[in-house]
């Protein structure tokens, strides 16, 4: 954490499942990457990506038709990523 945050990272996460997600903005990327390589510290995924600034909790049924409509735009073969705000629990 440390080696990231002194390196420009804006965040530092740790999941339940013990990933550590390092939060950087685009133009710092690859300076955070570099210095946690240097450091020992490979990531499995390195990569820019969208991410919601405004998280959108949906569940039951809203949940289900929004998975519903995410896998219909995603099987689409002019898409490649598709981004949202929406956190989803269909439990």
């Amino acid at each position: 954490m440390e080696v990231a945050l002194e390196s420009g990272a804006e965040d530092v996460i740790s999941d339940d499942d013990g990933a550590i997600e390092v939060i950087t903005s685009v133009a710092d990327f690859e300076t955070v990457k570099n210095a946690l390589e240097a450091a020992g510290l490979t990531p499995d995924v390195a990569e820019v990506t969208m991410r919601a600034e405004n998280p959108i909790e949906l569940a039951g049924d809203e949940a289900a038709r929004m998975q519903k409509l995410l896998d219909a735009i995603e099987d689409l073969d002019d898409v490649q990523e598709v981004y949202h705000n929406a956190e989803l629990d269909t439990e």
